[in-house]
């Protein structure tokens, strides 16, 4: 009888614990998706505001001359930090954007979490698929 007792009270104890879980998860998830979309869309108007407010016409003659084969220039993250910082409107935009990507790349990990956590191994193919290639179309963005 104590033993039924004492699987009965595990049982509810983890029970309880896996509502938490998901109770957190359902909760942060959507919470760190809107922070990190607001973070993405202030970068972007204040990249797009110093851009107007700095040099209106910067920008479309750098298109014209990337279209023209005369700039092509990859700069490493950590310098367009340093000149994002500084208030370069190109970098603020770029590390905007760059953080807009983050939004599906976040949404989906999590999903993938909940589904392994769920064990349910057919979601975790699918969403592990769907996270490669947000990874790779990513890094492949970054190299080529």
């Amino acid at each position: 009888m104590d033993e039924l007792l004492e699987r009965s009270q595990a049982e509810t104890a983890s029970s309880q614990a896996l509502q938490d879980e998901d109770r957190i998860l359902r909760r942060w998830t959507p919470m760190l998706l809107r922070t990190i979309l607001v973070a993405a869309t202030a970068l972007l108007i204040v990249g797009l505001f110093l851009m107007a407010r700095q040099a209106p016409g910067a920008y479309v003659a750098r298109f014209k001359a990337v279209q023209a084969g005369k700039i092509y220039s990859r700069q490493p993250w950590l310098t367009m930090v340093g000149q994002a910082v500084a208030g370069d409107p190109r970098a603020i935009v770029t590390i905007g954007l760059m953080v807009l990507t983050l939004v599906p790349l976040a949404r989906v990990a999590f999903c993938f979490l909940l589904f392994l956590r769920e064990r349910d191994w057919l979601y975790v193919m699918f969403t592990a698929y769907v996270l490669f290639g947000l990874v790779l179309g990513v890094v492949l963005g970054r190299i080529g």
